[in-house]
């Protein structure tokens, strides 16, 4: 359950400094989410690694949420463009991610099974 808060903390605090970004161009007061927010999302990606987490799936889960959730609300506070194609490629990237989770799990149950 730990390791499901440090993903979920990883993710909130990477969007919202990327986020933050878009707003720092017009204050610079925004800065401090920036900084503090990617600062945030590393650390709770290093605890998650801590924890037993593999960095390929770790990584790939928290770069293909942080990308669909970013799009999706820069779309919604921003106005910025959401096409089909754009998500026809945060599906596929998704997608992609759950392919290397599988391949991932089975690799786990295939080594548990030889010891």
């Amino acid at each position: 359950m730990r390791t499901w808060l440090y993903l979920a903390a990883a993710i909130v605090l990477e969007v919202s400094a990327t986020l933050s970004l878009h707003l720092l161009t017009e204050h610079i007061a925004w800065l401090v989410l920036v900084v503090v927010g990617y600062a945030g999302a590393f650390v709770s990606l290093s605890l998650l690694m801590r924890a037993g987490a593999p960095i390929g799936v770790v990584y790939g889960v928290w770069a293909a949420c942080g990308v669909a959730l970013t799009a999706v609300l820069a779309a919604v506070l921003f106005g910025d463009p959401l096409t089909w194609v754009m998500s026809l490629g945060i599906v596929l990237v998704i997608g992609g991610v759950l392919l290397v989770e599988i391949g991932s799990s089975a690799h786990h149950r295939q080594v548990r099974g030889r010891s």
